[in-house]
């Protein structure tokens, strides 16, 4: 069923939310929405990856600007790790940046590999 009062069943992208739900990919932004037209970051991304392969248990170093305690930390470490991203420089990974197109297949893509 769908919980979000924001996803319309016309919508072209309704069975790939209510999927990404089910698989456990995504929460929404809250109980209640998924906000479809928002802008997805860095951070966004990287935990979408990461919950998409089972969110692996993972330990290990990060970057300066992302906190211990926050919900992608996992998946920034994960992916760091794995190739997937090597930050924007000097330590920061920008996790509340937005993430481009270009950035979002390139993440895509070195996961694949």
């Amino acid at each position: 069923s769908n919980p979000f009062t924001d996803l319309q069943s016309d919508a072209y992208y309704y069975d790939a939310v209510l999927w990404a739900v089910e698989q456990g990919i995504t929460k929404g932004t809250s109980a209640a929405t998924f906000a479809p037209d928002a802008i997805v970051t860095r951070a966004h991304t990287v935990t979408f990856l990461y919950r998409a392969v089972g969110a692996p248990d993972f330990s290990g170093g990060s970057f300066g600007d992302v906190a211990a305690d926050a919900y992608y930390t996992d998946a920034v470490a994960w992916a760091m790790a794995k190739g997937i991203t090597n930050g924007m420089g000097e330590n920061v990974f920008g996790p509340d940046a937005n993430c481009t197109r270009g950035q979002i297949v390139t993440f895509l893509y070195r996961n694949a590999q």
